[in-house]
């Protein structure tokens, strides 16, 4: 009877969780009825101590559609984004300089270590303890003498050592995946301001609460605003700020709570929880950071510094998992035209991670006037950040007009949804761009070129489709020889085929 009842609530369970993502999933699908589209620049700056967090409104209705959340962080040197974790998975790109990446994730081992040394040395008895005959003392200092320390009448001093989870290095054009709700960190340790796109996919199944993009803060006293979307159920307290967000996973706890877990005094406990703490999210780090690292190494060694990932077994640990992979280097292109550009492409065979998130990424650019052929993303929307230079973008869909023709410049950001059809044209200082898509093993279908569909296609399909003749139809397949990157051509440039 116990099984019975026990499979019957876990039926009920699992019903409820397809219930509720089926009714996420439509919510979204309704949200995407996207006829116009528009370059995004960020709509928020919040300024810390050592950098400032920039972040895209995550109600525009293009973010909406692809169920994500987009944030820069500018870190200067010196500078700690501090210990935080989301509701959501988040990938990182790295656009400007280097620094150190750290995630604490539950269960793993502290594979960091240096020597560590305590002495124990007794405490002074409380004088109640001491057989004098004095009163105890009043509640309020009561509570202060028992967590002045280790309650128990030792205290712990701890001279030199330290040891902790890894910490990576970090560069540009790195990608960094951080798991739902594992806390991590970044810090600067260059001499120019480090540079963080993030984006989290608030629509991930790994995401249970709504669709708001949250972030939980393990130190300090953040300010940030919160966008509500109607009818999410986490509401503000009552009496709070209705569109701010400040403090620290631990400034709502009890002090003395605190006091007993952590085996702190109540000053310290006043610390944790971000009292009079104005840096916010992003603070300064005044002697440099000190922890444990290997050496910082060439870029060439630095790809060989975490083992090339393989699809992973449920056995198999996120311990071991890598986390970072480098999405710049020309050596590992995906796509290269000597005379147009390049395009790197990360999906889940490179970086195993990227299944469980569901995600992609993609790492083009082009040369001085040169085109990325007409294609779309068969099973994915694509989030494209340009990273430097602009293009002449246009995106088609089922529609008699595009939904966007437009110059997409540096730090903006464009929504491409699934199956509509984009073009780039480089200006004269080229294109670069950085892509997420939401789709771990994302495939896209370009309509010119050696892999395109209309290559694909016989050649009366071609002649009856667009009412073309069969010499022109075989221009029209067969003109186009490369891969998705054409060089700059002659408007009237034509190709005689045999």
């Amino acid at each position: 009877m116990a099984k019975l009842s026990l499979l019957c609530s876990l039926s009920v369970c699992f019903l409820i969780l397809f219930h509720a993502q089926a009714y996420q999933q439509s919510q979204r699908q309704s949200r995407c009825q996207v006829q116009n589209i528009n370059a995004l620049e960020p709509t928020q700056n919040v300024q810390s101590e050592a950098g400032e967090t920039e972040h895209w409104d995550q109600n525009n209705e293009q973010l909406e559609c692809a169920g994500v959340s987009v944030t820069r962080h500018t870190i200067q040197p010196r500078g700690l984004l501090l210990p935080h974790y989301h509701n959501a998975p988040k990938l990182t790109y790295v656009t400007q300089g280097r620094g150190m990446h750290g995630a604490a994730i539950p269960g793993c081992p502290e594979t960091f270590q240096s020597s560590r040394q305590y002495e124990q040395q007794q405490q002074p008895q409380y004088p109640s303890e001491q057989g004098k005959g004095q009163e105890e003392p009043s509640e309020q200092v009561q509570g202060q003498e028992e967590t002045s320390e280790q309650g128990q009448g030792q205290e712990k001093r701890y001279t030199q050592g330290d040891q902790h989870q890894k910490v990576r290095q970090i560069r540009q054009g790195d990608i960094v995946a951080s798991p739902v709700g594992v806390a991590n960190w970044f810090y600067n340790d260059g001499e120019t301001p480090l540079v963080l796109v993030t984006l989290l996919d608030t629509s991930n199944n790994e995401n249970q609460l709504d669709d708001n993009r949250r972030t939980f803060y393990l130190g300090g006293n953040p300010q940030e605003q919160r966008q509500q979307q109607g009818g999410s159920p986490f509401q503000q307290p009552p009496g709070s700020q209705q569109e701010s967000s400040s403090g620290n996973i631990l400034t709502g706890m009890d002090k003395r709570i605190l006091a007993a877990i952590f085996g702190v005094r109540q000053e310290t406990v006043s610390k944790l929880m971000g009292e009079n703490d104005n840096r916010g999210s992003i603070v300064q780090v005044e002697n440099g950071l000190g922890v444990i690292r290997p050496p910082r190494v060439g870029e060439q060694e630095q790809e060989k510094e975490e083992p090339q990932g393989r699809p992973n077994r449920l056995e198999e640990s996120l311990c071991n998992m890598r986390l970072r992979i480098n999405i710049d280097n020309p050596s590992h292109v995906d796509v290269y035209n000597p005379q147009a550009g390049r395009i790197n492409r990360i999906n889940s065979r490179k970086l195993p991670i990227l299944r469980a998130f569901n995600l992609n990424v993609e790492r083009g650019v082009l040369y001085r006037n040169a085109l990325m052929v007409p294609h779309w993303n068969l099973n994915a929307h694509s989030i494209i950040y340009a990273t430097r230079g602009s293009a002449q973008v246009q995106i088609v869909g089922n529609y008699e007009k595009p939904i966007y023709d437009g110059e997409l410049k540096q730090d903006q950001l464009i929504v491409v949804p699934q199956n509509f059809a984009v073009v780039k044209k480089a200006k004269d200082q080229g294109f670069e761009w950085v892509a997420f898509k939401t789709n771990d093993n994302a495939i896209v279908n370009p309509l010119a070129g050696m892999t395109s569909a209309i290559r694909a296609m016989p050649e009366a399909i071609i002649q009856n489709s667009f009412r073309v003749s069969n010499e022109e139809a075989k221009r029209i397949k067969y003109n186009t020889e490369e891969l998705e990157l054409l060089a700059p051509r002659v408007q009237s440039e034509q190709r005689d085929i045999a």
